[in-house]
């Protein structure tokens, strides 16, 4: 007789697989994916080294899914705030706020979502969500160059640009350096300048008009 696989195996085996994703995740969050490695993620889940690859064939796939998983939770975050009400304008400016917050509350994920060195596997992954992020962004150009409030020859390739803008004003203040300066007392710059200057440099290329000052106080974002 051809043996079943019950319900209650499948389901031990679903509570482990998302042990493990849980265990990994709390890794980059602290460490960034340098500390994810498959020894110790087993001795965070309690488990057998082996037993990982029993539900990931390696480190990089583990690690891609991880990635996907904490990505998702950003784009989902910016989308509900970009597809909000008031004009695209001061939309924009509201998801940059937010997406400048969340990162400055959990710099070591942020920095290895956005630049940290990586597998193959999760540069993939990378490049994916770097097409969802512009996405979202095109869906609100889009509407901006309707109404009137933004200025965009190719909304495509401005929403590519804005994502570009976002990471590389992010990576600097997120990077393992600026983390050390931090550590040793010096000053770094601080996340309402860093706000400010992201929205006033986007609205401008742009040609929008500057929206009313907001503060950047999005709570710590969830692990």
């Amino acid at each position: 007789m051809a043996y079943r696989t019950t319900t209650s195996r499948i389901d031990r085996d679903q509570a482990l697989r998302s042990r493990i994703l849980a265990c990994a995740h709390t890794r980059v969050v602290e460490g960034g994916f340098a500390a994810l490695t498959m020894q110790a993620l087993a001795e965070d889940a309690g488990i057998a080294t082996g037993s990982l690859y029993r539900h990931f064939g390696s480190k990089g796939e583990l690690a891609a899914e991880v990635f996907a998983r904490a990505s998702q939770v950003e784009v989902d975050s910016l989308a509900r705030v970009l597809r909000g009400s008031g004009p695209a304008a001061e939309r924009l400016a509201r998801g940059l706020r937010q997406f400048a917050a969340r990162a400055w509350h959990s710099r070591r994920l942020a920095f290895a979502l956005i630049a940290e060195p990586v597998d193959p596997e999760v540069d993939v992954k990378r490049l994916l969500y770097r097409e969802a992020y512009a996405e979202l962004f095109s869906r609100l150009l889009e509407e901006g160059r309707n109404s009137g409030e933004f200025q965009v020859p190719s909304v495509s390739l401005t929403a590519a640009c804005l994502v570009g803008a976002i990471a590389e004003s992010l990576v600097g203040p997120l990077s393992p350096p600026a983390r050390a300066a931090r550590e040793a007392g010096l000053a770094q710059d601080a996340l309402e300048d860093v706000c400010a200057n992201l929205v006033t440099f986007c609205l401008r290329a742009l040609g929008a008009s500057q929206p009313a000052p907001e503060t950047c106080d999005e709570p710590a974002r969830v692990r």
